[in-house]
């Protein structure tokens, strides 16, 4: 006699996704508080893509509490002149990944924690110049600590998240305005000092500073937290197959966001009354464009729960791969952020043999899709673990 199935547990999205989508439909109404889920590359360019004004235009990046920060021109000149201050960051300190990974990762670390901070320190001077003050030097640490790393809210209780984010926002607002009153250009012969500067220059004098700090924000957890994260799944997945480990690490950085993409969820509103695969849809409808299933999606991926990175010799099929989104509002630091995870994974299987013992829990599910907790063996080819 056979076991009855197992149900996926009540805050396993993961699992109650994948369980409606295996339902036969590319796009459908969840029963899960009723937004429709779009899983098909092709609905997915039509939505993503915007061509025909499927969706009500906005950007992935840019919310705050009050909207959404613009005008556009303005994400479009912040969104490349952070590009470019991080791109010359990575120039400038290529050669301290080595040391980096040794002090930091060797002989043993705890993840995902470890690729968060070990992002944060190597790209630190690029999110807050060295000669910021001191005192706002803890701030942006202590927001990582406390509001970037996976399940690091609930560490702390309530009261004490308000207290902190009260100090934590107030600190950068007066940095922010005594920077809109210091005018230093975008174009400024030196060019911006970090992406604070890419903020305020990019945004303009009259910007509102609480805006701008959620801005700022969200390049935080995009760099610390998302990065981190890509870099934590990727380790996770060469620990646990070693045979992989020869395998180019550009395939291996793309194999792991197809996966188990960060932005797994990317949300748009219906313009107008329309059908999208055959489901209605109106502009009170919440449209979710889940990329976790859109990467797996068998009609388009051959063993698509499988860890193939040699499935990139062939490159991606049309729609079916956006770990940064798709179409105008694809991520601004897609190139930048792919380049340093390929260097740091190519470092990693050059330098040495990874192994990982998983802690027994599943990936941690929010707004971001972080890696379960694991520590991670760093050992030399041929020798013994690195010892501190």
């Amino acid at each position: 006699m056979t076991s009855p199935p197992q149900r996926p547990a009540p805050d396993d999205e993961l699992a109650l996704l994948k369980a409606e989508f295996d339902g036969g439909l590319d796009v459908w109404r969840s029963p899960r508080g009723g937004a429709v889920c779009v899983a098909d590359p092709a609905t997915v360019r039509a939505v993503m893509g915007n061509r025909h004004g499927v969706v009500a235009e906005t950007s992935d990046f840019y919310h705050h509490r009050h909207g959404v920060f613009g005008p556009r021109s303005a994400q479009i000149t912040i969104g490349r002149a952070a590009r470019g201050l991080i791109q010359r960051h990575l120039d400038d300190r290529r050669a301290d990944l080595p040391r980096l990974v040794a002090e930091r990762l060797a002989p043993r670390s705890e993840w995902p924690d470890a690729g968060n901070l070990l992002v944060l320190r190597h790209l630190r001077d690029a999110l807050l110049h060295p000669d910021a003050p001191p005192p706002l030097h803890r701030t942006v640490e202590a927001i990582v600590s406390r509001a970037v790393l996976a399940g690091a809210r609930r560490r702390h209780p309530a009261p004490s998240r308000l207290l902190f984010r009260h100090r934590a926002l107030r600190a950068l607002r007066t940095e922010i305005r005594a920077r809109q009153h210091a005018d230093r250009p975008l174009d400024h012969p030196a060019g911006p000092r970090d992406l604070l500067d890419v903020v305020v220059g990019g945004a303009g004098p009259d910007a509102d500073p609480g805006e701008l700090v959620e801005v700022y924000l969200s390049f935080l957890f995009a760099t610390a937290g998302s990065i981190g994260f890509a870099l934590g799944w990727s380790v996770l997945l060469l620990g646990s197959h070693p045979e992989r480990a020869a395998a180019d690490p550009g395939r291996t950085v793309r194999e792991a966001l197809r996966l188990w993409p960060v932005a797994w969820l990317f949300a748009r509103t219906p313009s107008r009354a329309q059908e999208l695969g055959g489901t209605p849809v109106t502009p009170r409808d919440r449209l979710v464009v889940c990329s976790y299933l859109v990467h797996r999606h068998p009609g388009y991926w051959e063993r698509p729960d499988e860890f193939l990175p040699e499935r990139w010799a062939e490159g991606a099929p049309e729609g079916a791969y956006l770990p940064f989104g798709l179409g105008p509002h694809t991520c601004a630091g897609a190139t930048v952020t792919v380049r340093l995870l390929e260097d740091l994974v190519g470092l990693l299987t050059r330098d040495w043999r990874v192994s990982v013992t998983p802690d027994g829990g599943g990936p941690q599910v929010g707004p971001a899709l972080a890696p379960p907790r694991f520590t991670a063996t760093l050992s030399r080819p041929g020798g013994c673990p690195e010892r501190r």
